[in-house]
């Protein structure tokens, strides 16, 4: 009874002393706690405990802990078994759905069309819902008189298209896991991935060298090569293909149109403004959780 007297003591000076402070409108003591909770975890080398919070954070015991429960509860933040803490991979999904969110279409356009330029082949943006890829952006090469089928707002499985190759590849181990288990492997043509052992492999070949090939894997005649738009800790945020008939885009052309690509990728990463923000005393916690 005296320690929880005690506690409650101090959290009520602390919230004395707070509000000896500039008043500010918009501050909301709790909310910045957690924001600075989170903050705090994604610069540490490693998952923190609660005394490491409450030391770098100059907190009480039961105000640190009801911020990392709070935090624990709506998943930003996950447990170890040794009891410590580090960023929840709801962040990470929360992170992926605001870069949909902002106009990325028009932001990348000019260098979809410059890609389409390059390679003369129809470029597609798309992003990962669930187990599919939705397609949010076209261009068609204006040089060519055949122009493929996809349409912007549609789908196609994750599986077996290259777009989708290239970011399952790219997702931590347990998000890679949920997407495998929720697939409903269908043939579309006899080159089509049908087990989960074949796209794991396709997989292990994408995080090699950088992109993914659909081999007339949706579409009999129709080869894509897609990469990632990853984001400053290698996870990714969308992807791009380069999608063609297999007379012009060739088994001997594709790792000419892949450098395209992939530099493509690397420009429209720069162009939100991740590219290179890896800090090397700080290594993300997804990466050296997920060993990414």
């Amino acid at each position: 009874m005296r320690q929880k007297a005690a506690e409650a003591q101090l959290e009520r000076s602390e919230e004395k002393a707070a509000k000896t402070k500039p008043a500010d409108p918009y501050q909301l003591q709790s909310l910045d706690r957690a924001v600075a909770v989170l903050d705090l975890l994604g610069e540490s080398e490693g998952p923190l405990g609660l005394a490491d919070v409450c030391e770098r954070m100059d907190l009480h015991k039961s105000t640190a802990h009801r911020a990392l429960m709070v935090l624990e509860r709506c998943g930003l933040i996950e447990r170890t078994p040794e009891n410590r803490f580090r960023l929840g991979l709801k962040l990470y999904e929360l992170g992926t759905r605001a870069v949909e969110q902002i106009d990325l279409r028009a932001r990348v356009h000019p260098w979809f069309r410059r890609l389409s330029a390059q390679v003369g082949e129809t470029v597609h943006l798309g992003v990962l819902q669930k187990t599919s890829v939705v397609y949010l952006d076209k261009v068609e090469p204006s040089n060519r008189r055949v122009w493929l089928s996809s349409r912007i707002g549609t789908s196609n499985p994750v599986y077996c298209t290259a777009m989708g190759k290239a970011m399952m590849a790219f997702l931590p181990e347990e998000m890679q896991a949920e997407i495998m288990g929720k697939i409903r492997f269908v043939r579309y043509t006899h080159r089509t991935l049908m087990t989960p052992e074949a796209l794991m492999r396709s997989l292990e070949r994408v995080r090699r060298r950088g992109y993914a090939i659909d081999d007339e894997e949706v579409e009999e005649g129709v080869r894509c090569i897609g990469a990632p738009i990853l984001n400053e800790t290698g996870h990714p945020i969308a992807a791009v293909s380069v999608s063609g008939p297999t007379s012009r885009i060739t088994q001997q052309s594709v790792p000419g149109i892949a450098e395209h690509l992939m530099r493509c990728c690397r420009e429209i990463s720069g162009s939100l403004g991740i590219k290179e923000r890896r800090r090397a005393h700080a290594p993300s916690p997804f990466l050296q959780h997920y060993g990414l």
